[in-house]
């Protein structure tokens, strides 16, 4: 007989059932257990060998989450009972969060986006305008990185929606510099995992410690203050669980909670634009083959209703006060003409060719690929609903910007998407079906409207990686001050194209760019066809030469039309005497 189904009879007492044993852990929710636990490895020994030469307290503190991360890994492979399996997983939480902090207690200085945000802050508080000044003592000051723009210039002013700025205002008394906002950024990154840790089913919440706050890259950003990070938090709730908002025509408390944040993401930063046009369609075809395409309609604009409501209330104080540079700075992104940056497709004209005199198409490709994915993923939505959260970011790879922190610092959506959206919720919704969709060749019909609906952005990106440099470079003579140091440079340039350019140059070793050289001598503007004498100066006056074996590039970026011209060029020091 079944334990479950035994008796005990005691005299003059009826049966009573006796509990069933505990139910023993499934293996893969060990092994998730410990996989979280070893991530916490990573990154630990940098941060506690920087605190023990002056803040023992914290290296103290993370010295004790070791202890911890060895007894979760014995745990997590003796322990019998599923329910202590769960308790060991908010100890791994728990011993992440603790790491997270001590890592933000010795490096909370940030980058640019965190000084940006502060200050942007601090101009709030003061009664100025924020949008559309530039701050360029904030780069100087800090010996911050600078994001060089095509039209030869810098960009120094914040470009972001304002929610990161009004989260920072609080904690501006925490000092100078990047600090204020990158305890924003921590503490909206500690919020999202604890958030999605309790949200997940039981034996998937590790998974959630461990793309959070594992690794050690989400928590970088955190310390860098990147807005990015606070939206994350924000879409957490809004993705879990997400094709059953509305689901029988009600958003209910928790569904006005989910709009209301996804509101609050897109006043946070631009990321959660792309993504929201994919969930609405979502949604919509979901609950559309629930309830039919009225009532569905009617979801999806209450749902859009919350979130346009919370995001303008976010807003209001800058849309009444300065309209202007606010739209401007909002869009900031997607005009400043940042010069190419990333992992992306951009690597061919960067580094495997000369350049590109056809940059302009990287963009087209990017907005084409962005449009064509949300069209393919409304037509098959049952196949790709589950990667929602995942394909609009595939976009991102053919941009002129396509670093990989697009993608990075939104993974968590993907693991709530795959544990919660699995495709059993997208077996009923509605998919458009023309007739030439749905006839006896359906299927290859389909295929090819994929195929057609991608080829514009595949085109639009073969155009911009097979254009050729405008610009052919030749330096003619180098100035020193001393055998290490270049202090300007004499170039012979060719403008091969049909129409005239302005150039601006830099020298650039490896990946990422550096500072433009100012022009001291020759034509700011080079006619088509011609060749022209220009002489730089070296940015700050001096130019260290780089190591033997360096390869170092001159570069040549014009803004219209927007192209790249390079030429590997070499600078050796000369020995003295």
């Amino acid at each position: 007989m079944h334990v479950a189904e035994k008796h005990l009879v005691a005299p003059g007492r009826p049966a009573r059932p006796v509990a069933s044993l505990p139910e023993s852990p499934a293996q893969w929710h060990r092994v998730l257990t410990l996989l979280a636990d070893i991530s916490l490895f990573i990154g630990t020994r940098a941060v506690w060998t920087q605190a023990a030469s002056h803040r023992l307290p914290v290296a103290a503190v993370i010295s004790l989450c070791y202890a911890s991360i060895l007894g979760c890994g014995v745990l997590a492979l003796v322990v019998r009972r599923a329910r202590s399996l769960a308790r060991l997983d908010l100890c791994v939480l728990a011993t992440a969060v603790a790491l997270v902090l001590c890592a933000w207690a010795m490096n909370h200085a940030g980058g640019d986006e965190a000084v940006l945000t502060t200050q942007a802050a601090r101009e709030l508080t003061a009664g100025h305008p924020v949008y559309g000044r530039p701050w360029p003592w904030l780069f100087h000051a800090h010996h911050i990185a600078l994001t060089p723009t095509v039209h030869g210039g810098y960009d120094y002013t914040y470009g972001y929606p304002p929610l990161a700025i009004w989260l920072t205002v609080p904690l501006l008394w925490l000092g100078h510099g990047g600090a204020p906002a990158t305890a924003m950024g921590t503490g909206a990154l500690v919020t999202g995992a604890v958030v999605l840790w309790r949200m997940l089913p039981v034996p998937w919440r590790s998974a959630a410690t461990m793309v959070c706050l594992g690794f050690g890259f989400l928590p970088t950003y955190g310390r860098q203050g990147y807005p990015a990070i606070l939206a994350l938090a924000l879409l957490v709730p809004v993705v879990v669980r997400w094709p059953r908002i509305g689901r029988g025509g009600r958003l209910g408390p928790a569904g006005l909670a989910r709009a209301a944040c996804l509101g609050a993401a897109c006043a946070a930063q631009q990321l959660p634009w792309f993504l929201t046009p994919f969930l609405l369609a979502g949604i919509y075809a979901v609950r559309r083959g629930e309830l039919g395409p009225r009532r569905a309609g009617l979801v999806v604009l209450r749902v859009t209703a919350v979130a346009v409501t919370v995001w303008l209330l976010v807003d209001t104080y800058f849309v009444v006060r300065e309209p202007g540079p606010w739209l401007s700075g909002i869009a900031l992104p997607l005009t400043q003409g940042a010069v190419l940056h990333g992992q992306g497709l951009v690597d061919v004209s960067l580094y495997l060719t000369d350049g590109s005199d056809r940059l302009d198409w990287y963009a087209h490709a990017s907005l084409l690929l962005a449009a064509a994915l949300l069209a393919v993923f409304v037509l098959f939505v049952r196949r790709l609903g589950p990667a929602a959260t995942v394909l609009p970011w595939c976009a991102f790879f053919v941009a002129t910007r396509s670093q990989d922190g697009y993608y990075l610092m939104m993974a968590p959506l993907w693991l709530a998407a795959a544990v919660t959206a699995p495709p059993s919720e997208f077996a009923g919704a509605w998919q458009p079906r023309p007739r030439p969709l749905s006839g006896r060749h359906r299927r290859p019909a389909r295929i090819a409207a994929a195929v057609l609906l991608l080829l514009p952005a595949l085109v639009s990106a073969t155009v911009a990686a097979t254009g050729r440099p405008p610009l052919a470079m030749r330096v003619t003579s180098v100035r020193r001050d001393s055998a290490a140091y270049v202090t300007g440079l004499a170039l012979q340039v060719t403008n091969t194209g049909d129409s005239a350019l302005a150039p601006h140059f830099m020298l650039t070793t490896g990946q990422g760019m550096t500072r433009y050289w100012p022009l001291a001598h020759g034509p700011a503007e080079i006619p088509a066809h011609t060749t022209a004498r220009v002489e730089l100066r070296a940015p700050g006056g001096r130019y260290p030469v780089p190591r033997p074996g360096a390869r170092i590039r001159l570069r040549a970026f014009t803004a219209e039309p927007q192209t790249l011209s390079s030429q590997d060029i070499r600078l050796t020091a000369r020995r003295r005497g």
